[in-house]
């Protein structure tokens, strides 16, 4: 899972970037970052095992960025074009910005970027058919011509699901059907004071003081950070909102694997059936799969240990119809 961090040029993008990456990647601008998951401490716990694996998200600091009036400009368009999610920093901090207008000028630089590939995607299929028809996909045309029609409009694609996850149309990659995490960069003392629009449709805003964040990541000692943030009054870090955000809107859950060998997080797709969710962790157990034995996370919780899960039944077998839920906790039956 790959998110793209950008920004007009001041807005602090880099400092929210070395905020989740870590004060190790201050000359790099890419960075692979662990995702928190506290439900991994019990397994550990319990199990003691070798290895301990939690679910990463790649990060890309995309660097430049446009002025006021002028766009991001389309190298950076197309830099975040192949990410799975957009992080954009907004300049809500300085006060030689406003911050919405930012954020409607991203939106717009979206839908117009979007509109031009279409543009000279349909006039080539018009040139085409006058040659033959037989070179033109009928279905991906018709498609696109919704997709114009919609970005006409100033509609956003990640509102219209069936246009923006349509497998014809997959490899355009349309930013308007991406989805958007919005960071208002706050100051310290704007944290609790900033007023952020409402979420959308594939859309979330949150407000994060990026100089401060960094400063707590560049912290070693977690009880020295832990202190800073309570003098702060700050309970979770950018990186627990940004990553909570992220998975929020790229609908992907978590689920776990546990043993003496290795006790690891894996995010799925919500709505992934068991053989999906094995998948992830490889094909193999995918092609071979028999039965999952799963333990759902709350009835754990209820009863703190494995043995005492099978003793009273909570440990249950599931087939290839099973839906994964949120912190379930499974071992994989297969055959290859």
């Amino acid at each position: 899972m790959k998110t793209a961090i950008f920004g007009f040029a001041g807005s602090g993008k880099t400092e929210l970037f070395l905020a989740l990456a870590g004060p190790v990647h201050a000359s790099q601008d890419q960075a692979m970052v662990k995702v928190p998951e506290p439900r991994l401490d019990p397994l550990v716990e319990q199990f003691k095992p070798k290895k301990v694996t939690q679910s990463e998200i790649e990060y890309l600091d995309i660097p430049g960025g446009g002025s006021k009036g002028q766009g991001l400009g389309a190298r950076v368009l197309n830099a975040i074009r192949p990410h799975d999610c957009l992080l954009a920093v907004l300049d809500a901090f300085s006060g030689a910005h406003d911050p919405g207008e930012q954020w409607q000028a991203i939106e717009t630089d979206f839908i117009v970027a979007d509109l031009d590939v279409v543009e000279k995607k349909l006039e080539k299929m018009q040139a085409d058919q006058r040659k033959s028809k037989n070179l033109v996909d009928e279905a991906e045309q018709k498609l696109l011509l919704q997709v114009k029609e919609a970005l006409e409009s100033e509609t956003p694609l990640r509102r219209i699901p069936e246009l923006a996850e349509a497998p014809e149309l997959r490899g355009y990659c349309f930013l308007s059907g991406k989805p958007v995490v919005y960071a208002w960069n706050v100051s310290e003392d704007g944290l609790k004071q900033q007023t952020l629009p409402e979420d959308d449709v594939g859309v979330a805003h949150i407000p994060v003081a990026a100089r401060m964040e960094k400063e707590m990541a560049e912290l070693e000692d977690p009880e020295e950070r832990d202190m800073f943030m309570q003098d702060l009054g700050v309970n979770e870090s950018a990186l627990d909102r940004v990553i909570a955000k992220t998975y929020d809107l790229l609908g992907l859950i978590t689920f776990l694997t546990a043993g003496e060998k290795e006790v690891r997080s894996w995010p799925v797709r919500k709505g992934a059936t068991a053989p999906e969710a094995a998948g992830v962790i490889h094909s193999d157990l995918q092609k071979g799969f028999i039965r999952a034995e799963v333990l759902g996370w709350s009835d754990f919780e209820q009863v703190k240990t494995f043995k005492t899960a099978k003793e009273k039944g909570l440990l249950r077998l599931e087939g290839k119809n099973y839906i994964v839920r949120d912190g379930d906790i499974i071992t994989f039956r297969f055959n290859v």
